[in-house]
């Protein structure tokens, strides 16, 4: 439900060091962005310290901010930004003084992270049995230090109400449209993101940038399988084929390539064949249809149906975000 848009919705954005400068700037940038028709500003996001000391950026600078913690209290919204703030991410704790301040939101306060924003509203507790996402990159710590989680990697940002996560660094951006979309409505959200030169919405999740792994072309168990297998992901390549060619029975091929590689022969083999499908995207002027083609999938259906399955976006969509010029 919107806003009255009489109201302005202060934020604060809480910095702790070493906070990720990008991370940080964005909440002010977009939010900021918002206006009225009139150019009245609908948010009022005041950048805050767990101290009123200087607060070091990852980047290799620090920044004073304007406020100290007691502007937490204030706030409609708190949103805190990526860091490396060790004791979230390492021992799923809070420093005192950071336990303390965050005290001292208000009970029904919204509450927002960025990219590893989300190690700490784990350590806080904030997250136990809710989703949330993470960059993708932490995934795998994340689950380690709070899997009572429902980490959900794949997605952009997740909304649970009065509290939302965003994946890695510009997926703040994503997330502070969709605050602005969710008071305001959406011709504000449309206005502040072509005032920062923005997409207001981008199909798919951060599932489409994680980077996938290059099997290891060595000479043991199953990897001489995998090596051939890429520069055959045009053929119809069936589980006994693969097995065949590391001359090995069906049942113990299958059994060593999920010891190597943590995945079936079937899962690993669809994954290379949309990583290549990704790859023709991105490097070549073929059609949808030679692309499937060549990458095993059959047909322009087939592929259309694993990408936005795997990634959540169209080729074209895909193509048009990644191509080259």
């Amino acid at each position: 439900m919107c806003q009255d848009v009489a109201m302005t919705h202060i934020v604060a954005v809480l910095a702790l060091e070493p906070v990720v400068g990008f991370d940080m700037t964005i909440p002010s940038t977009v939010l900021g962005a918002a206006t009225r028709a009139d150019g009245t500003h609908l948010y009022d996001v005041r950048v805050c310290g767990v101290d009123r000391e200087p607060v070091r950026v990852s980047a290799g600078f620090s920044m004073i901010p304007d406020h100290g913690p007691e502007a937490l209290a204030a706030a409609d919204t708190v949103i805190i930004p990526g860091t490396y703030i060790p004791q979230p991410r390492y021992e799923g704790t809070l420093p005192d003084a950071l336990a303390a301040a965050l005290a001292t939101i208000r009970p029904g306060t919204r509450i927002a992270s960025i990219c590893t924003g989300a190690f700490v509203l784990g350590a806080a507790g904030l997250l136990d049995g809710r989703p949330a996402t993470t960059h993708w990159k932490r995934a795998e710590l994340f689950r380690e230090r709070y899997p009572q989680v429902e980490l959900r990697e794949e997605q952009l940002f997740v909304d649970d109400g009065d509290i939302l996560t965003s994946a890695g660094l510009a997926a703040g951006v994503d997330l502070c449209l969709h605050l602005i979309r969710r008071d305001f409505g959406s011709d504000v959200a449309n206005r502040a993101a072509r005032a920062c030169v923005v997409p207001p919405w981008r199909d798919g999740g951060q599932s489409q940038f994680i980077e996938r792994a290059v099997p290891d072309e060595g000479t043991d168990g199953t990897s001489p399988t995998r090596a051939w297998t890429l520069h055959h992901l045009d053929r119809e390549l069936s589980l006994q084929a693969m097995a065949a060619h590391a001359r090995m029975s069906v049942r113990t091929f299958s059994r060593r390539f999920k010891a190597e590689t943590g995945q079936s022969p079937g899962t690993w083999l669809m994954q290379q064949r949309i990583r290549h499908a990704c790859h023709l995207l991105e490097t070549t002027d073929l059609s949808v249809d030679r692309i499937a083609t060549a990458a095993g999938l059959g047909t322009a259906a087939s592929l259309r149906h694993h990408l936005r399955s795997e990634l959540g976006v169209s080729p074209l969509a895909y193509r048009k975000t990644f191509r080259a010029s």
